[in-house]
């Protein structure tokens, strides 16, 4: 992981709906989702698969992520908007940074 940004944010707008979202490549999978959705269903997904979905990305890349939805009161566009900026902070976080080394106090990402 030498030579990457590591660290990524975003902030996503989709109509009335804003996210902002928050990704550490640190090897230490953790995640804080917080969508805020009120209904049970969105068409034919069950809402508490959303966060399912976004705690199983964060174990499986081992990557430490926070999805914060700020405003909004149509879930599906939360739900959207959040998946848009967990792919911009994504982007960043993985971008090439020749100077960066390993971006680590321990000199270290497993």
């Amino acid at each position: 992981r030498r030579g990457i940004a590591r660290f990524g944010t975003a902030m996503c707008p989709l109509d009335e709906a804003l996210s902002r979202v928050v990704v550490d490549i640190s090897s230490r999978p953790h995640a804080e989702i917080h969508l805020g959705l009120k209904r049970e269903m969105i068409g034919q997904l069950s809402a508490e698969m959303c966060t399912h979905v976004l705690q199983s990305f964060a174990q499986a890349a081992r990557i430490t992520l926070h999805v914060d939805v700020l405003r909004g009161d149509n879930d599906h566009h939360r739900v959207e908007c959040s998946f848009k900026a967990l792919a911009v902070a994504m982007r960043l976080a993985v971008a090439r940074d020749a100077g960066a080394g390993v971006p680590s106090t321990k000199g270290v990402l497993a």
